[in-house]
């Protein structure tokens, strides 16, 4: 636990009694503040009472007396409308912040210096974030992971000028941390999304493009300059003095890091040095990942990694389960969870890295359904339909690649397994990337994934990879 000294002896209101806003509640307590929480649910209060953190309406609380008001960030900021929690901190003059402002206040208390990434973006954030991890770990440093990735950053170590801090911040978290200054902060891609949160897509990129901005003058912003906004917020970071190093997965960058069929490469001052290959790295596929890749080793270079050593790290890279997970092989046959492919965006970004898919696909559907896909169907070789989006992707499909009404995930894999082994393709591909949530069937996309792995590594003469 980091113990947050910056409110000793003053009083702090909290909402949100999820796992991050009980771990801020303990090291508020743990550094001497007073601590009142509040959650709409009664057994999340029950809860906090349990751990011995004091609970009370905040309705009824004399703000006057309150110096911040700590905020979940599953908590409503600014859209669709203000928590009530809010309109009552602004009425009173009181600052709202989140658990990634108490770090960041602590670690300039503690060691201003330290090592400290901060990564965003709206897609590529969770694995690029563990990436980091990875390769700082693998070159025998000492790091941290946390932040939205799902270990509350206020559950880490205290700060140290030796010991690095790997965070993942959701716009959510940006919002509520205003003083946010990383050494490297690192902003992979900005495209539409939660803006049911943040009301235009204009201002959801404003608060993505804070975490870059918001360096320290010795910092290193690490910026993805694939899309317009990222493109846009690279130049205005470097017009106020700060060091930008630009990523690009499509185009040769005179200054920056680049991909480039399968190596991704350093150029500065006129030079360009190969920093690694990711050829038959296989938690490494596909476009995406590459961005990924490329953002992970500026943010470890900035570091002070080698090319050497971000190489070594990169083949060693597990992956993270339910994005692009390989599960196992089965004769050739390769069994891939991409539970995470809620959407058809993330859906395309796993069928593109493949050629002779058995594609599992459903669940509770998006609107569009999967025409946007339709350019990867040549690629597939038969689908299986589950959840209530089947009837619908059926019709998309019908007569353009052969299906299966299969229903659910257990009768999917058994499907899938037996046409895939029959095939006798070279590599086929049992993929796993359902373009929709998982609500119908399952409480999350974790647990979709984790019952796909489940059924793979029970078929006989499976081999785990």
């Amino acid at each position: 636990m980091i113990p947050v000294t910056s409110f000793a002896g003053k009083k702090v209101a909290l909402f949100g009694l999820g796992g991050s806003g009980l771990a801020s509640a303990q090291a508020l307590m743990a550094g001497g503040a007073g601590v009142v929480a509040f959650d709409d649910s009664v057994a999340s209060i029950e809860k906090a009472r349990a751990a011995g953190i004091a609970t009370g309406d905040l309705r009824n609380l004399d703000w006057s007396k309150v110096s911040a008001l700590l905020l979940a960030p599953g908590v409503p900021l600014t859209h669709p409308a203000p928590h009530w929690s809010v309109d009552l901190a602004k009425k009173a003059g009181v600052e709202i912040i989140g658990d990634i402002e108490l770090f960041c206040r602590e670690r300039r208390k503690l060691a201003p210096h330290s090592p400290f990434v901060a990564i965003t973006g709206t897609n590529g954030k969770s694995t690029t974030t563990a990436l980091i991890h990875h390769l700082l770990k693998s070159a025998g440093r000492t790091a941290d992971l946390g932040g939205n990735i799902g270990t509350a950053v206020l559950t880490l170590g205290p700060p140290r000028t030796d010991h690095a801090h790997v965070v993942e911040c959701s716009s959510y978290q940006i919002d509520l941390a205003p003083t946010l200054d990383p050494r490297v902060g690192v902003l992979i891609n900005v495209s539409e999304d939660h803006l049911d949160r943040h009301g235009t897509l204009k201002y959801y990129a404003a608060v993505k493009e804070r975490l870059v901005a918001g360096v320290q003058i010795d910092g290193v912003a690490v910026v993805g300059v694939d899309d317009e906004w990222c493109a846009a917020a690279a130049e205005r970071i470097a017009a106020m003095g700060r060091a930008v190093l630009r990523i690009s997965v499509r185009k040769r960058l005179p200054e920056g890091i680049y991909a480039e069929n399968g190596g991704i490469f350093h150029a500065s001052g006129g030079n360009t040095q190969l920093l690694a290959r990711l050829d038959n790295i296989g938690s490494l596929r596909g476009l995406h990942n590459a961005q990924n890749a490329a953002c992970a080793a500026a943010a470890t270079l900035a570091l002070g990694l080698d090319a050497a050593t971000i190489q070594n790290g990169l083949r060693s890279f597990p992956g993270l389960a339910h994005r692009m997970e390989q599960v196992g092989r089965k004769g050739a046959v390769l069994f891939v969870n991409d539970s995470k492919a809620t959407n058809t965006d993330s859906a395309a970004q796993a069928l593109a890295c493949f050629d002779d898919m058995f594609w599992i696909a459903g669940g509770k559907p998006k609107t569009g359904g999967i025409a946007a896909l339709a350019g990867f169907f040549p690629r597939i070789r038969k689908a299986y339909l589950i959840g209530e989006a089947a009837a619908d992707f059926a019709r998309t499909l019908d007569g353009r690649v052969a299906y299966e009404m299969t229903g659910t995930l257990d009768r999917a894999v058994a499907a899938a397994a037996r046409d895939a082994e029959a095939s006798g393709l070279k590599e086929p591909v049992v993929l796993l990337s359902p373009a929709c949530a998982s609500f119908d069937q399952y409480r999350n996309f974790e647990v979709r994934g984790d019952r796909f792995r489940e059924l793979v590594q029970a078929l006989p003469g499976l081999k785990r990879v």
